[in-house]
């Protein structure tokens, strides 16, 4: 509305000049609507599996060992929620950095060491699992980019789902 009540007297002086080319009022009604937001903003797009790859990569790479990459929970109850923390070592001579941890689906909710995790020291990767809409036995995994040679890392967890 603030941008459409500018407008105003730019457009009185452009009816009052008739059809003779004026550039500097082209130039100013250029400025005044860029300023408008437009009617809806595109939705940021999702990265995909290559961009993210491609930007855990383009810092200087390194190396890391997991504490495991596979866990059981064993039997749990229907509509528990469970975690579990992987714990992972900077086995490289540069700063590992964990770029994101993308699950397999809504019901995992990833936590991890956000700053740079320096050669010899450690850090964390949470899996968070909501298990209230699964029966039985589940499977689950997540995608972990960091800058090493050969990622994303997957992690998974099992579980058994008791009514």
């Amino acid at each position: 509305m603030k941008n459409l009540v500018k407008l105003l007297p730019v457009v009185a002086v452009l009816a009052f000049t008739g059809c003779k080319k004026n550039e500097q009022a082209d130039q100013l009604t250029v400025n005044e609507t860029s300023t408008e937001m437009p009617a809806a903003t595109p939705a940021p797009a999702v990265a995909t599996q290559e961009e993210m790859v491609k930007e855990a990569q383009s810092k200087p790479l390194t190396s890391l060992a997991l504490s495991e990459n596979q866990f059981d929970f064993g039997n749990i109850k229907k509509g528990e929620t469970v975690e579990h923390v992987y714990e992972v070592t900077n086995t490289g001579t540069n700063p590992l950095i964990i770029s994101q941890v993308k699950p397999g689906c809504g019901c995992t909710a990833p936590n991890y060491t956000k700053d740079p995790i320096l050669p010899g020291q450690k850090g964390n990767i949470t899996l968070k699992f909501d298990s209230s809409s699964f029966d039985g036995m589940v499977s689950k995994q997540a995608e972990v980019y960091a800058n090493v040679e050969k990622t994303p890392i997957v992690i998974t967890f099992s579980a058994n789902i008791q009514p």
